[in-house]
């Protein structure tokens, strides 16, 4: 699962914020599905702009643009999936989101374990509230374990102090 930045976790809720507020939302259209909303918070391209870099690869949805991502390669979606990498995603989150399907999140929704509608914004809208919260507590579990090592503990090979 991502990392749990504060960047990250600010970005998965305004996403679902401005979901719920009805912006445009296709799911097969790469600017406005899943990950292309997250896309437009993160880099602060159009869903426009999204789609058009998007076209210009052979692939058509973000878990293929994932699969096939390559850093050094300059083609303009690898560009976009870069920065939400340098987010705290992961590949495989990308893949995760456009399906609604990772197990963590589905199993810490309200109300309990269910499967939701991968095309359907309430659905995206609460999938991302549900893993910013996730993220969250686990950002502030690890800043109160850091806090409660002593300041010559190392960590990473790195002394704290």
């Amino acid at each position: 699962m991502a990392r749990a930045r504060p960047q990250l976790i600010q970005a998965l809720r305004e996403t679902a914020r401005q979901i719920d507020e009805g912006s445009d939302y296709h799911w097969a259209h790469a600017g406005k599905c899943n990950c292309g909303h997250l896309a437009q918070v993160i880099t602060g391209l159009t869903a426009k702009e999204i789609f058009q870099q998007a076209q210009q690869h052979e692939l058509t949805e973000w878990s293929e643009y994932a699969n096939d991502y390559c850093p050094s390669s300059g083609v303009p979606i690898d560009e976009i999936i870069a920065r939400m990498l340098d987010a705290g995603l992961e590949r495989r989150d990308l893949h995760r989101l456009e399906y609604l399907s990772d197990v963590r999140v589905l199993m810490a929704l309200p109300g309990g374990m269910r499967y939701l509608r991968r095309n359907q914004p309430d659905d995206v809208a609460l999938y991302l509230r549900t893993w910013a919260g996730l993220l969250e507590a686990e950002y502030k579990a690890a800043r109160r374990a850091r806090a409660s090592l002593p300041s010559n503990y190392p960590v990473h090979g790195f002394y704290l102090a």
